[in-house]
């Protein structure tokens, strides 16, 4: 059996059951994998993408093709559970003792009961780091209470060829370093200084104080 093969047969698996599935898309290089994937198979996708900052035109412009891609997706963002502890710590920003403190579990709970669907995929590969290759390992068929996890046994490498393959777009690389969706690092905010100066400035109004990250630089003070 094909990589791709294991692969539709978790999806098959969950297919069988509902026509109805909900993907945690965060238009990163998995997640756009993963929808491609699904897309076809279900009469009902729900996309979730969790940001930090809302309305930002870079991530827009991803948010935008894919509803030109696959038409028939439900689009939705909400905050990312990562915000409860920047916001409650005060990083960058002032601290609100009175957040109260999310985890992924949560927000995947609540798009359930939002949208009445029992099945959520997710992007996670066991080559991400050995937690997600332990965890994903004791998963049979790699879904466990409705959280299926198609693309356990891919590579990066896989990732891309499929990529290739399917002339999908590549997602932002704030810098060559630099991995993952936006955060608070030198390489993001020079990228966006650089290319999106409008994104930058919404970033630092909501929180303020990571205006220092580029005052640091600027200054060699760091």
């Amino acid at each position: 059996m094909t990589l791709l093969e294991r692969t539709y047969r978790t999806i098959d698996l969950v297919r069988v059951k509902s026509n109805e599935a909900i993907v945690f898309c965060s238009l990163g290089k998995d997640s756009l994998v993963l929808l491609d994937l699904i897309y076809p198979k279900f009469d009902r996708v729900v996309c979730v993408f969790m940001y930090f900052v809302e309305g930002l035109e870079h991530i827009e412009r991803y948010i935008k093709w894919v509803k030109a891609k696959y038409p028939k997706v439900e689009f939705i963002q909400v905050p990312h559970w990562n915000l409860t502890y920047i916001l409650r710590s005060g990083m960058y920003c002032v601290p609100n003792p009175k957040i109260k403190l999310l985890k992924l579990a949560d927000v995947d709970l609540a798009m359930r009961l939002k949208f009445g669907i029992d099945y959520v995929f997710f992007g996670m590969k066991k080559a991400d780091s050995m937690n997600r290759r332990l965890m994903l390992n004791t998963y049979p068929d790699y879904e466990n209470a409705g959280k299926v996890y198609p693309l356990a046994d891919w590579t990066q490498r896989d990732v891309l060829t499929y990529m290739r393959q399917k002339v999908l777009p590549e997602p932002v690389r704030y810098s060559n370093k630099a991995s993952g969706g936006i955060g608070f690092n030198l390489y993001c905010f020079l990228w966006l200084r650089k290319n999106y100066p409008s994104d930058l400035r919404k970033i630092i109004k909501a929180f303020p104080m990571s205006e220092r990250i580029l005052f640091e630089y600027d200054n060699g003070t760091k």
